[in-house]
């Protein structure tokens, strides 16, 4: 239990406590003005490269008048579950390590016991009362690197490993409290003085960010909470806290989004706008009930990364030639397919910042409005008062637009009017939901809709997959293997570029971003015949090759032979193709 004395020193701030220790020793306060204390460094390491006081003495000093007790070197390392709940950069940028649980007593290292923020994000993070026990600095990092060099060295670890090392429980260096501006969003910057809760919320959000992840999960499970970042596809393990601190967790980001914290059996979706960094960020929240407790997940829109122009996308060169043709068209209508989270809308509003010259007017009817873009109006669907994607649809033809983006083609009746306003002088823009492009023009015959409305109005179909990139920084050259030369046949080049071992820029793991991969199908005089003929998908993906249509593969293997991505990635984002 922290002693009463400690407590009142720690309130005094450091500086106090240091001072007394210092005078302790018989340092006059003229020699601790000359001290400078380097990033990174305690004040005993200061002090002894000045040649002020010898090892640990300062340390034991500071110990005697915080009232702690005092330890040269850290006597036991902690269970590797201690470890789970702490990233290894904040126990070191903090030199502060959990040593050994006893009920709701935490006994925990420290090399400044007058640091209050990180002891009290410690209490928040193992809902424990500490036990501080003061160890000299070096002794301390020295302890930390082994404590969690250790939990890493057991594949069932490796995740845990890997994301403490790319995540650090702290916000930047200066910053003021959370505040609200007046354009409604929240600027998430240091929140020293906010509560363990907040600091972890906004630490979280600003080191996902940071990293570039694209979703926060945060999932209640019977004895933890796993903290997950989505980053490039993949999810990464980042926090395992004790499963009591989940509901705390669950009502903060409520309260951030507006939501209701008292309802925890109903789904509810909400929305944040932060500021990070000086980049504005959307926040879309969803929770919904499970036996553990809310499940918490958030999606993270970056407004300047998701504003792409069309060379940004990929797309080879010669499908960025007759994409570029299709965009000046008048009217007709041009699908984008793919998965969620394939980049579709990305895409689509790298076409309207093509087609946005002042000249058209641009209308967008989506659910949700994922980006605010400049000049263009843009409808949010809210099927509580009707207004749908059709009901929206039928309001827009009345505004005089030139070019709709809906955003997903979800039904006959939809879908009918998107082609009807395509015959009728607009181009129009949308997405569906299949593997391939050959498969837009059954799944829209499996709707129900005419034949001759399809081939009369649609332009091209463009399929689309993420894939990693190879890490620019650990990404190393060397011959093909044998399954590459077999994938990549005669255009095999003699060196490929591989993903390296991993690195800090890539979190270990030899990937860092990602590129999209594309099959443009053009609805030529032969594909119309197809769909009037009501074709399966196989037949219309043999006329399309056959007209020189590169499939999502060939381009994925064209990107390998670039040393954008490897073949392994390509073949886990086609795998449908057999």
């Amino acid at each position: 239990m922290e002693s009463t004395r400690s407590q009142e020193r720690h309130r005094n701030g450091p500086v106090t406590l240091d001072q007394e220790a210092a005078a302790a020793l018989g340092i006059s306060s003229e020699a601790l003005d000359r001290v400078r204390q380097r990033d990174g460094q305690t004040f005993g390491e200061a002090l002894a490269e000045a040649g002020l006081v010898e090892g640990a003495a300062f340390a034991r000093a500071l110990a005697s008048a915080a009232g702690l007790p005092f330890a040269p070197a850290v006597p036991v390392l902690p269970a590797r579950e201690l470890l789970a709940g702490l990233p290894m950069p904040y126990a070191r940028r903090h030199l502060v390590l959990p040593l050994a649980r006893e009920d709701d007593r935490l006994a925990v290292a420290v090399a400044n016991p007058a640091a209050l923020a990180p002891l009290d994000d410690l209490r928040f993070l193992f809902q424990a009362r500490l036990r501080p026990l003061v160890v000299p600095a070096p002794a301390l990092r020295d302890a930390i690197t082994r404590a969690y060099d250790a939990a890493a060295s057991s594949a069932s670890d490796a995740m845990e490993a890997m994301a403490g090392d790319g995540v650090v429980l702290e916000l930047p260096e200066g910053a003021d409290p959370l505040h609200a501006p007046s354009d409604g969003s929240l600027d998430l910057l240091e929140a020293g003085d906010e509560a363990p809760v907040i600091r972890l919320v906004n630490a979280l959000l600003f080191e996902a960010v940071k990293a570039g992840a694209s979703d926060i999960h945060l999932e209640p499970f019977e004895r933890t909470t796993a903290v997950r970042f989505r980053i490039d596809g993949i999810l990464h393990g980042v926090l395992a806290p004790p499963a009591r601190v989940h509901a705390t967790l669950a009502a903060r980001v409520k309260i951030m989004a507006g939501l209701d914290i008292a309802e925890r059996r109903l789904p509810q979706d909400g929305r944040i706008r932060l500021r990070v960094a000086g980049r504005d960020i959307d926040v879309r929240v969803s929770l919904v009930p499970t036996g553990f407790g809310e499940r918490v997940v958030l999606r993270l829109l970056d407004r300047a990364a998701a504003l792409l122009d069309l060379p940004e996308l990929g797309l080879a060169p010669a499908a960025a030639a007759v994409l570029d043709r299709l965009l000046a068209q008048s009217h007709g209508i041009i699908l984008v397919t793919g998965p969620t989270g394939s980049g579709k809308t990305t895409t689509l509003y790298a076409a309207l910042q093509r087609l946005r010259t002042g000249e058209r007017n641009i209308m967008t009817i989506e659910d949700p409005v994922e980006y605010q873009l400049r000049g263009i109006g843009q409808i949010q669907v809210n099927p509580r008062i009707d207004l749908t994607f059709a009901s929206g649809l039928r309001a827009v033809l009345r505004q005089d637009p030139d070019v709709i983006l809906l955003g997903e083609i979800r039904d006959r009746e939809t879908v009918e009017i998107a082609l009807q306003a395509a015959l009728t002088g607009h181009l129009v823009f949308s997405t569906l939901h299949t593997n391939d492009a050959p498969g837009a023009l059954t799944r829209l015959l499996d709707m129900a809709v005419e034949p001759f409305l399809i081939s009369s109005s649609l332009l091209a179909v463009l399929a689309q997959r993420l894939v990693r990139r190879v890490c620019p920084a650990c990404g190393r050259e060397g011959p093909p293997g044998a399954e590459e030369r077999a994938a990549l046949g005669a255009a095999t080049p003699a060196m490929l570029r591989h993903a390296g071992p991993g690195c800090a820029d890539c979190r270990g793991t030899g990937y860092r971003g990602r590129t999209a991969i594309h099959e443009l199908l053009v609805v030529n005089d032969q594909i119309r015949t197809l769909i009037m003929a009501r074709a399966d998908a196989a037949a219309v993906r043999r006329r399309a090759t056959a007209d020189g249509m590169a499939t999502l593969r060939d381009d994925g293997l064209a990107k390998v032979c670039e040393g954008v991505t490897t073949l392994a990635e390509v073949l886990r984002a086609t795998q449908d193709e057999g």
